[in-house]
């Protein structure tokens, strides 16, 4: 269908597993593509040749955490919003971040795929993604 966008998404996490169960999750709910890389300089490397709409990315990784590889990344595609994920507690300091730099969201670990969808529509709405009703209330 011509209504996807044509940008896509990239998830860089090196839990393969879940990157991979990540990826088919959003691919199937989303209107975009989805290009998952489990080592950062992988995905550092892909970037130029990727027309990225949101770039998530783990904070723990080997080689790279995530704010080194956003720190690099950002030269590779600078109008692009990052979510971050971590399992980490989520500080003061983290939230300080959003908005300054080029984290746009941070979303805890563990998060349901659904949590993560709205973060994305939220800052890239041209994804396809709809945003999730929490509530039970109807308008």
């Amino acid at each position: 269908m011509n209504s996807a966008p044509h940008k896509s998404l990239v998830i860089v996490d090196d839990d393969i597993s879940y990157t991979s169960l990540l990826t088919q999750l959003l691919q199937e709910h989303l209107g975009c593509r989805v290009f998952s890389f489990s080592r950062p300089r992988e995905a550092l490397a892909a970037l130029p040749n990727l027309d990225v709409g949101v770039i998530v990315t783990d904070y723990e990784m080997p080689g790279l955490n995530g704010f080194e590889f956003m720190a690099e990344a950002v030269h590779l595609a600078p109008q692009v919003p990052f979510i971050l994920i971590t399992g980490h507690p989520i500080n003061a300091v983290m939230n300080k971040l959003i908005g300054a730099s080029p984290v746009k969201a941070v979303v805890p670990k563990p998060f349901n795929w659904r949590q993560l969808t709205d973060e994305i529509a939220r800052l890239w709405p041209e994804s396809g993604a709809s945003l999730v009703k929490t509530d039970s209330a109807s308008a």
